[in-house]
């Protein structure tokens, strides 16, 4: 959640940004469901695509891996 709270203070100040590469990457390692509250507490990022489409396509791959895991 920090990330998305830092980028978008950084993105109001017209400082440089965080790259969507590494908020990606932090919600690939784990913090999927801290990338969704962000998005819509934050309201950043809500309708920015490729970046939605890849972050719920993260979120469907992490869900199918629990599943497997837990079968």
């Amino acid at each position: 959640m920090q990330l998305f709270w830092m980028d978008k203070r950084y993105a109001e100040a017209g400082r440089r940004r965080i790259p969507e590469a590494s908020l990606l990457l932090m919600a690939a390692v784990g913090g999927t469901p801290g990338a969704l509250v962000a998005r819509q507490m934050f309201r950043h990022k809500t309708r920015k695509q490729p970046f939605s489409a890849y972050l719920w396509l993260i979120a469907l791959v992490q869900i199918g891996l629990i599943g497997w895991f837990a079968s």
